[in-house]
């Protein structure tokens, strides 16, 4: 990576997954300070200079224990927008876990939708490019920014992990409801394609209002005797995928795993996942474990690591800009 023209940036509480990736493509990470003050304000800004450069800054949203999401959300805008100020020729922020991506359309009346609202944001910070990884809703997420953005998904990563295990054992791919069906068919696909055999789809009924989840525990697909895969894009409490893999076992199937890329785990989730009913949890690296504890950990998660993806687009962006194919 040219660093004559190029800089990649990952505010601290991203840095060793930054870090990661600027390994990968062979550079150091430019050094930025963040400052505390005593009333609560911060500030942030380059060690380095930015003038008519490229700069990449990487930042996953998430929660985590004396820094909120919308800390987090604040510092990277700062940043952003001094990163300008400073000269920068083009801003891309990489944002692996992105925060208000499921509130994005109106549930009940006055609702915002906070995720047109967040896109709005970073477009007036000046940001050019936006990239993020398996969002919640793609067509939400492409229809809140106006500049360009890139989506990145792990699917091959997951397809990969689990290859060997179904060309062993006959696998049903199920989403945990109705809106996920067309994620967990992409991914039978893929399976499929990589085992040359057929990987049914079932679904599971599932309602949600107030945050409690409902509705029945019918499974629309033939689990037994069968292993499955509960395919998600994040998990949360893990109350959804808990359901649904109790409600598999008890309609006789062998094993039951559950992969999903953003590893959110709020509320419950240490007492949750420990039911026996999932045999394992598989998620990616974007956001780092912060809230299960170690025994959790040991027996449930197994961790993917997506930072191969994510510089391999970088140096793409690189190589191609301006005229890299975004989607």
């Amino acid at each position: 990576m040219d660093t004559t023209k190029n800089q990649l940036f990952a505010l601290n509480s991203s840095r060793a997954f930054g870090g990661n990736i600027a390994k990968l493509i062979g550079l150091d990470l430019s050094e930025h300070e963040e400052r505390d003050f005593m009333d609560g304000e911060h500030k942030i800004r380059s060690l380095v200079n930015v003038q008519n450069k490229n700069v990449y800054v990487i930042c996953s949203l998430y929660g985590e224990p004396g820094l909120t999401v919308n800390d987090k959300l604040c510092r990277l805008l700062f940043f952003i927008g001094s990163l300008k100020d400073a000269g920068a020729t083009e801003v891309t922020a990489i944002v692996p876990y992105l925060c208000y991506s499921r509130k994005d359309r109106k549930t009940k009346s006055r609702d915002p939708v906070t995720t047109q609202y967040v896109a709005r944001i970073f477009e007036a910070m000046g940001t050019n490019r936006f990239v993020t990884l398996d969002v919640h809703n793609l067509q939400a997420f492409q229809n809140s920014f106006r500049i360009p953005t890139v989506h990145l998904e792990a699917r091959e990563y997951f397809v990969s992990y689990f290859t060997p295990w179904a060309k062993e054992k006959e696998t049903v791919v199920l989403s945990p409801d109705a809106g996920g069906i067309k994620r967990a068919a992409a991914f039978a696909q893929a399976l499929e394609s990589n085992t040359k055999t057929i990987v049914p789809v079932g679904v599971m009924h599932k309602t949600r209002s107030q945050g409690i989840v409902g509705g029945t525990e019918a499974i629309f697909g033939d689990v037994d005797g069968k292993m499955v895969i509960i395919i998600d894009d994040l998990i949360s409490s893990g109350t959804t995928l808990v359901r649904a893999a109790k409600a598999c076992k008890q309609a006789g199937a062998d094993k039951v795993f559950a992969a999903a890329t953003h590893g959110v785990f709020a509320n419950r989730a240490n007492e949750v996942l420990m039911d026996p009913a999932l045999d394992k949890i598989i998620i990616t690296n974007s956001i780092p474990p912060i809230r299960l504890n170690k025994i959790v950990v040991d027996q449930k998660i197994e961790f993917i690591n997506i930072a191969p993806l994510i510089g391999k687009l970088i140096q793409d962006i690189i190589i191609n800009s301006p005229t890299y194919d975004v989607v």
